[in-house]
């Protein structure tokens, strides 16, 4: 007899308990986080934070790295006994001149994004970020990595396994004078924080009537990974895109992740910002502190005249590795990446089109309702007059996404269906 099955029922038993304690113990440490952080003056808004001289203990802890505690004793400023914390953040290299970064050396994706988080943390006292594991661990995919030396755990806050309760947290956190960043383990575990990014991020500052703003960055890995099966394979997009009041964008450079995750920390709206998981560790050079890149502004990749493809994300690769055989036959394609999925920089798609008069948009989301099928809509009833022929749309298939690597990749587009779909669209050479 398999021994395991004795052990089964007391494995679920424990699996229940662990279950019970994790929720308990995450409402508690919501409720704890909100006290604490309330207490430290962090949700003032910004008036009264510069009335009490906590704004600018705030400075000296961006600077320094100090906890907030300490900066408070040494400015004078009057700290509870719960902000009192040990001085771990004091150590002497951590007060050391920060060695400037050599920005013509080449970045992976991670690093440039971390770079981009540090800089702006480093520029505003009111920058923070929060989510699971990215404190002393560093983030799912170390795009926080020592972080919480620099700036302490409170502006780099590690969160139970709640979505729901620290993205409200982070919403309510922003209401009131901060700019969080609240990381995503996964893009798909944010469908747990649904009703919070859309029925208050996206809504507040209309329903409101403009009284409060939502500063907030909702960003983590997504798309379709390695085998890493349905659950942990989803292109939110497509559920985002019908929210009124909340911006998507899309990167897929070093260099314009940085740029971009730069803008839409200093934008008043609330964006959710998508970071494919395979591409984490691409490596180029990035942009120097004041490089920052539009929100609302497609990407020119290549310029062409036979076709327009519209892309995004993971599938910009797709598209470019296609054109390499396209370009043998005597293709010439124009190829651009989207970077804002919401809304779409119709001015520069119109534009391609006026000169091609022709568009395939290739992208990893679900065929039905997907960002394509919005934006084909769109191309339709605003520049039909323009087109010699219909849209293609090349998308991913309505399955979940299988584990199998070989059945994982016949459910997304490969570069020979771009190929295919351009000699459809173009004609023969």
């Amino acid at each position: 007899m398999d021994q395991s099955l004795l052990f089964a029922p007391r494995r679920q038993a424990s699996k229940r308990y662990v279950l019970m304690v994790s929720g308990v113990m995450a409402v508690a440490f919501c409720c704890a986080c909100i006290f604490s952080v309330s207490s430290e003056g962090l949700l003032a808004s910004p008036s009264a934070l510069h009335s009490t001289g906590i704004k600018s203990a705030l400075k000296i802890t961006a600077n320094t790295g100090a906890p907030l505690g300490l900066v408070q004793k040494a400015t004078g400023q009057c700290a509870s006994p719960a902000s009192v914390i040990p001085p771990r953040a004091l150590a002497p290299e951590l007060l050391a001149p920060p060695v400037k970064p050599d920005f013509s050396e080449p970045r992976f994706m991670w690093q440039a994004l971390r770079e981009a988080v540090d800089e702006e943390m480093e520029r505003d006292p009111t920058v923070m970020i929060m989510g699971e594991d990215v404190g002393h661990y560093g983030g799912s995919y170390k795009v926080t990595t020592d972080l919480y030396k620099k700036f302490g755990d409170l502006r780099v806050l590690d969160t139970p396994i709640c979505e729901n309760g620290f993205t409200g947290m982070a919403i309510g956190a922003a209401m009131t004078g901060l700019r969080p960043i609240v990381e995503g383990m996964n893009m798909g575990f944010l469908l747990l924080a649904f009703n919070q990014i859309s029925n208050n991020c996206g809504m507040l500052h209309y329903t409101s009537g403009g009284q409060y703003k939502v500063p907030v960055v909702i960003r983590g890995p997504g798309g379709v990974g390695r085998q890493l099966g349905a659950e942990h394979s989803q292109r939110l997009e497509s559920y985002f895109q019908a929210i009124p009041g909340v911006q998507l964008v899309a990167v897929s450079t070093p260099r314009n992740a940085k740029a971009l995750l730069k803008a839409a920390i200093r934008s008043d709206n609330p964006i959710i910002f998508f970071e494919h998981v395979l591409l984490y560790n691409l490596k180029d050079e990035v942009g120097g502190p004041d490089e920052v890149q539009s929100l609302e502004h497609a990407e020119m990749v290549r310029e062409g005249k036979d076709v327009t493809i519209l892309t995004y994300g993971r599938m910009r690769y797709t598209v470019m590795e296609a054109v390499k055989a396209l370009e043998a036959k005597g293709y010439d394609p124009e190829v651009i990446d989207l970077i804002s999925l919401k809304p779409f920089d119709l001015h520069a798609i119109k534009k391609s089109i006026e000169k091609t008069h022709k568009a395939i948009i290739v992208e990893e989301c679900m065929l039905t309702g997907g960002i394509g099928a919005s934006l084909s809509s769109e191309i339709h009833e605003r520049f039909f007059d323009l087109l010699d022929h219909n849209v293609v749309r090349l998308s991913s298939q309505d399955v979940p996404t299988a584990f199998a690597l070989e059945l994982e990749s016949a459910t997304i587009v490969q570069p020979e269906q771009v190929i295919t779909a351009v000699e459809r669209v173009v004609g023969s050479k």
